[in-house]
């Protein structure tokens, strides 16, 4: 059993599995007479391969037992795949480049104002809220092709975080 450590989620470490979605450090344009602030180009959606087309849903996602146990990992080979969090709770990423090498694996604590994009091909755990019934928006590819890729980890293989952190 591997045990795998938590970082903190940064556009810099986060760079090699797609984007951060976050507005730290951008300056927003002040629009509806100054009753609203807009944020633009926060993450680059992926989705127009072979006929994909947008799609928009929203996610409720419950707390997995402790310790958090990893084994299973996906992939979207024809899209990009974005989660943005919607009541300001902490939640994890885990991801890798390589399902079956355990150096390639990352797990990151993002913040509740932080939204990740995975981006095409990007091997990547399902979603991992850490307070219970926790809203995420969810931007991605629609259409009938089989854009999911699954592979499960064998005992070998399989990965527990070594801690949840705290907000």
């Amino acid at each position: 059993m591997l045990t795998l450590s938590i970082e903190r989620l940064t556009k810099q470490a986060f760079a090699p599995f797609g984007e951060v979605v976050e507005t730290v450090g951008l300056t927003p344009l002040s629009i509806n007479q100054g009753y609203a602030r807009r944020f633009n180009d926060l993450a680059r959606i992926d989705i127009a391969a072979e006929g994909g087309q947008i799609n928009i849903s929203w996610f409720v996602a419950s707390v997995r037992p402790a310790p958090i146990a990893i084994r299973l990992m996906e992939r979207h080979p024809l899209g990009s795949q974005m989660f943005m969090p919607l009541n300001g709770a902490d939640w994890l990423v885990v991801v890798c480049t390589d399902p079956l090498a355990p150096s390639s694996y990352r797990a990151f604590a993002a913040t509740g104002h932080q939204g990740v994009n995975y981006a095409r091909n990007c091997w990547h755990h399902p979603l991992l809220a850490l307070k219970d019934a926790s809203p995420f928006l969810v931007v991605d590819r629609m259409a009938d092709d089989g854009n999911l890729e699954e592979h499960w980890l064998d005992e070998t293989m399989q990965l527990d975080l070594n801690r949840i952190p705290l907000s």
